[in-house]
């Protein structure tokens, strides 16, 4: 007899449906209330049959938010649920972070393009100077950026020689001078700050304002200064003065502007400025001027290194007690910016017992800027000369 084993029923074998991407439409869609042949598909691995067979009316649910990369929560209540319930909250906490982060970065951004204070830049030149913004304010920097434009000025002439300063304002080698450093000359040599030295000639001179230009020959490429404003120079500002005193090339000195708008008289007459410096100190009228011994000048009414003869004129100057001595004459005085606001013109030197000057005592006088570029038009189309 033959055992025959009972057989269990077999379930009902539905093949898998293949995953949908999330929100893409059911692969079979039914209106409302028909009855479906074929699985709802939920999101990808999930397939539900509904009872009955009738499509619910609202259509199929929308997948949940999942993170890029991360598998699909499983239905609620089931064995994944708390650990989809901490990956959104982990979720809600990165999206968090980085709306705060970008945020952040945007406001700040908004912040600089609308802000009224401009960003520094890591190295930038102060406006209209040629002093580096990390060295504004300090007489090394000052110093460093302005002395490539003042030159020593040798003049020669029948009555003598005579040193003084300029302030190149050209890149072609036009130099701002005092009228009385090359009056009268009939030579004059122009070494530079780094011992090159040039020719010039005369472009033109006001004797009234004790101003020159004169022109190098076959110069190019020069550092040319900036020309402030000595309009808005007050009493106490700080400045640098770059000369040749005694011959001593780029002689840096510095101090503050002692007082403005000074009544300083010289002599306009070269044979005066010559001549006129032996009376006071016991050398008698007619000799040859001494460079050493700084060129006369009255103020206050006092006559200070001499006499200045007969013609004479008076210009209004700014009072400095940074060091001059002779040779100072048409070099710069500069703010800290590095702009030039005046041209050193005179300064007072007391005799020592043995006749040479006993050094600076910080009575020094500048011819206002303002004044020099209100006068160049005038020199450039040769002055009084």
């Amino acid at each position: 007899m033959t055992d025959f084993q009972e057989q269990q029923p077999q379930q009902p074998y539905y093949p898998p449906h293949p995953p949908r991407p999330p929100y893409a439409p059911a692969q079979q869609p039914v209106g409302a209330g028909q009855t479906a042949t074929q699985p709802i598909v939920t999101e990808p691995g999930t397939t539900i049959w509904p009872s009955g067979g009738q499509v619910p009316p609202s259509g199929p649910p929308v997948p949940p938010v999942t993170a890029m990369g991360a598998p699909a929560a499983a239905p609620a209540g089931g064995p994944g649920s708390r650990r989809r319930a901490k990956r959104g909250v982990g979720l809600m906490a990165a999206v968090a972070i980085a709306a705060a982060a970008i945020g952040g970065g945007t406001a700040t951004l908004v912040q600089q393009v609308t802000s009224d204070t401009p960003v520094a830049a890591a190295s930038s030149n102060v406006n209209g100077t040629n002093v580096s913004a990390s060295s504004t304010g300090t007489v090394a920097g000052v110093a460093e950026a302005v002395s490539p434009s003042i030159v020593e000025i040798s003049a020669n002439s029948n009555s003598g020689k005579s040193t003084g300063s300029g302030v190149i304002i050209t890149s072609d080698g036009e130099i701002v001078t005092n009228n009385h450093v090359i009056s009268g000359a009939s030579e004059i040599t122009v070494r530079l700050n780094d011992g090159t030295s040039y020719e010039a000639e005369v472009v033109g001179t006001d004797p009234d304002k004790d101003l020159a230009l004169i022109k190098l020959r076959g110069a190019s490429g020069l550092k040319t200064a900036t020309l402030g404003d000595s309009s808005k120079v007050r009493v106490g500002d700080q400045v640098v003065a770059i000369g040749s005193p005694e011959g001593l090339t780029g002689t840096v000195t510095s101090g503050i502007v002692s007082a403005l708008d000074r009544d300083v008289t010289v002599a306009k007459d070269d044979d005066s400025q010559r001549q006129g410096q032996g009376q006071g100190q016991g050398q008698g009228q007619g000799q040859q001027y001494d460079p050493r011994q700084g060129w006369p000048f009255e103020f206050g009414g006092q006559q200070f290194n001499g006499d200045t003869g007969s013609s004479k004129t008076t210009y209004k100057a700014l009072q400095t007690d940074a060091s001059l001595n002779p040779g100072n004459s048409g070099g710069a005085l500069i703010n800290m910016n590095g702009e030039i606001i005046g041209i050193n013109s005179a300064m007072y030197s007391p005799s020592s017992s043995n006749g040479s000057t006993a050094g600076s005592v910080g009575l020094g006088f500048a011819i206002p800027v303002d004044t020099v570029k209100a006068d160049l038009d005038s020199l450039r189309a040769g002055g009084d000369s």
